[in-house]
């Protein structure tokens, strides 16, 4: 059993203009056709943006066991854990306080103030760097 038919946009491409000739059926490609291809995009923006985040939990996920326990576990996530997470109060609690505006010019000063790391130079010239 194949899983892609052989030179399947060829293939597409020779019967499409006959099979896409009906106003509605027009209409309706002109909307869906870019909303998946959003929804696709979003999907993958999805994917990456919460795999960083989980790099930053102390405890890690356990880890897929292949690619239909990924599947199940993410749609899993999205429609039913967390929103009966959110709903259930578990993210305002776990959320914390956000860093303000002043913490986060509290924070960059203090990044601005340290002394710089010693260059390789001054690491070999400990002398001429006062060490």
């Amino acid at each position: 059993m194949r899983l892609v038919r052989p030179h399947l946009l060829a293939w597409q491409r020779s019967k499409y203009s006959a099979k896409h000739r009906e106003g509605t059926n027009l209409l309706f490609h002109i909307v869906a056709v870019p909303l998946f291809q959003i929804a696709a995009i979003g999907l993958v923006a999805a994917i990456v943006i919460q795999g960083r985040g989980h790099r930053r939990e102390r405890k890690a996920p356990t880890p897929f066991a292949g690619p239909a326990d990924f599947v199940s576990r993410f749609v899993a996530e999205q429609w039913i854990t967390f929103p009966r997470f959110v709903v259930s109060g578990g993210w305002s609690r776990n959320i914390g306080p956000l860093p303000t505006p002043d913490r986060r010019r509290a924070s960059r000063r203090r990044r601005r103030n340290r002394a710089p790391a010693p260059t390789v130079s001054c690491r070999r010239r400990r002398r001429a760097c006062g060490r």
